[in-house]
C-alpha cells in the first residue's frame, strides 16, 4: 500500500463533501481538501490526483492545485518575498508559499535573489511534514540539463544562476535547461543567484554545455565607448583636450577605457561626421 507523504503527489479516492471540504479516502485515514484547492467538476466516487503537504495545525492535507515541482523532482520556482532573517519565499505554483532558508542564500547579500527572480529548486521536508524548499546541488542539475546543438554558438539566450563560485556563474538557459559556465572574467558584474539575464555563448562543448558571456560584441562596446565620449563632450560644452594622441594613462583615468578602445570609438564617430580633431582637442560638429 503507498505510504502518504507531505511533498508527493497521490491518487485518492472522493469520499463525500463535508462543508467547505472534501474528504478523501487516504489509506483508510480521512485527508481533507478545502473546496477551493479542488477542480469545480469532481464528484463523490471520483479518483483525483493531489498534492499533499501539512498544514498549520500538523495535518496532512490535499490539494488539486499542483505545485511545478515535488519532493524528487526539480523546477524553477519565483520569488515573491525577501526576508532578511528567515530567507527567500517563493511561489511553487500551488495553494501556499514555500520558504528558502537563509542558510541557502549566499554569503554576500547583494547577491540574493529579488521579487520575480526564480530559483531552481526541489521541495524538502522537516520531520513534521512542513515543506520547505532546497536549492538544486551541482550534482542533480546534471542529471537535468539537457544538451546544446552546436547551433548554438555566438546565440543570444536567456539564462538564470542556479550558483555562483569566485571563479564565475553556473547558469541554466530558460526554458531549455542549457548548462552554462560564465567565468568571471566574461561578467561586468556578477548575477544575483536566480536573476535572469541575457548570455553570448561562446563554446559548445561535446557533451551539450556551454560556455558564455555577458559581455557585449566588440561592434556593441563599440558603440557604448562612443556614447561615453559623446557624454563627456556635452557635459563640458562640446570641445576636450583629449585627441588619438593623447596618452593611454589619461585615457584610462578620464574614461575608464583603454586607448585602442577610445581611438577605435573616435575614429567611429569621425566616421558618422559628428566630432572634428584639430591641434590637441577634439570637439562636436
Amino acid at each position: 500500500m503507498e505510504q502518504l507523504k507531505s511533498g508527493y503527489t497521490a491518487d485518492l479516492d472522493v469520499l463525500e463533501r463535508d462543508g467547505s471540504r472534501w474528504v478523501l479516502d487516504g489509506n483508510g485515514e480521512d485527508i481533507m481538501m478545502n473546496a477551493s484547492d479542488a477542480d469545480d467538476s469532481i464528484q463523490v466516487g471520483d479518483t483525483v490526483h493531489v498534492f499533499l503537504y501539512t498544514n498549520r495545525r500538523g495535518e496532512l492535507t490535499a490539494t488539486m492545485q499542483m505545485p511545478i515541482m515535488t519532493a524528487g523532482t526539480y523546477g524553477w520556482a519565483r520569488v515573491i518575498r525577501v526576508d532578511d532573517k528567515e530567507g527567500v519565499y517563493v511561489d511553487i505554483g500551488s495553494s501556499f508559499e514555500v520558504l528558502v532558508n537563509r542558510n541557502d542564500m549566499p554569503r554576500v547579500r547583494s547577491l540574493w535573489p529579488k521579487v520575480d527572480d526564480a530559483l531552481y529548486m526541489t521541495l524538502r521536508m522537516d520531520l513534521g511534514g512542513n515543506i520547505f524548499g532546497r536549492l538544486a546541488t551541482e550534482e542533480r542539475v546534471l542529471e537535468q540539463i539537457t544538451e546544446a546543438p552546436s547551433t548554438y554558438l555566438n546565440m543570444n539566450v536567456k539564462a538564470r544562476a542556479y550558483r555562483l563560485l569566485p571563479v564565475g556563474s553556473f547558469m541554466l538557459s530558460t526554458p531549455e535547461n542549457h548548462r552554462i559556465f560564465i567565468h568571471n572574467s566574461e561578467q561586468l558584474n556578477e548575477p544575483r543567484l536566480g536573476q535572469e539575464v541575457d548570455v553570448r555563448i561562446i563554446a559548445v562543448h561535446e557533451d551539450g554545455t556551454l560556455n558564455g558571456s555577458m559581455l557585449p560584441r566588440k561592434e556593441e562596446r563599440l558603440g557604448d565607448d562612443a556614447e561615453i565620449i559623446l557624454r563627456y563632450l556635452n557635459d563640458i560644452g562640446g570641445r576636450m583636450p583629449f585627441t588619438d594622441k593623447s596618452s593611454p594613462d589619461e585615457i584610462k583615468e578620464m574614461f575608464s577605457i583603454s586607448k585602442a578602445s577610445f581611438k577605435r570609438a573616435l575614429g567611429k564617430l569621425m566616421k558618422e561626421g559628428r566630432i572634428e580633431q584639430s591641434d590637441g582637442w577634439t570637439t562636436l560638429k
